[in-house]
């Protein structure tokens, strides 16, 4: 049975003039990453989607404790003791004299105060880091992994797996949403 679209499709072989339609279908015996995990009762099919929406779930809270980890990272980084090098101006001399840097005046409740503001002309690239950028490239890979995997269960055109991903990212958006301050997916 089809739902909710049809089209066609240029076949793969490009020899064959032949085209496949392409159309979501409710086969409850639809084939999950190999033929070896294909569901043959209802059952099955049930625990196939319930799977799914953890998966879907587990994604999302990957995304929140990236952004989660990021913030940490940086706020470790902002945190960081400087040291002061010989031979080398202060910071605080430094920002003084940068062209990136202009005096104010600042006030607050009749208070005035001299403060030096500064402004970053261009991004800064975070220095490699093996207490971090190791841990953020396993993060990395877990996350396109899930995500890989959510693309191929999508790919099926299986009504109920479509569904499930989609109440999967419901549930975990609801969950765990607020955390990611930057989404990537």
């Amino acid at each position: 049975m089809s739902l909710f679209f049809s089209r066609r499709h240029m076949d793969m072989d490009m020899d064959s003039g032949a085209g496949m339609d392409v159309v979501f279908q409710t086969v409850r015996a639809t084939p999950l990453y190999s033929t070896a995990w294909t569901p043959s009762s209802e059952g099955t099919y049930a625990a196939t989607c319930i799977f799914l929406v953890v998966l879907a779930t587990i994604g999302r809270f990957l995304l929140a404790f990236k952004a989660v980890q990021e913030a940490r990272w940086l706020d470790q980084e902002a945190k960081r003791r400087y040291v002061a090098v010989s031979g080398k101006a202060p910071l605080s001399e430094r920002i003084s004299t940068s062209s990136d840097a202009s005096q104010m005046t600042l006030s607050a409740n009749g208070l005035e105060e001299t403060v030096m503001v500064v402004q970053r002309k261009r991004s800064a690239v975070r220095p490699w880091r093996f207490s971090v950028d190791p841990v953020r490239a396993i993060i990395d890979t877990v996350l396109a992994g899930v995500a890989y995997l959510l693309m191929l269960a999508v790919m099926t055109l299986n009504v109920g797996y479509f569904l499930s991903i989609l109440a999967g990212v419901f549930v975990g958006s609801l969950a765990v949403g607020r955390y990611a301050q930057n989404p990537e997916h």
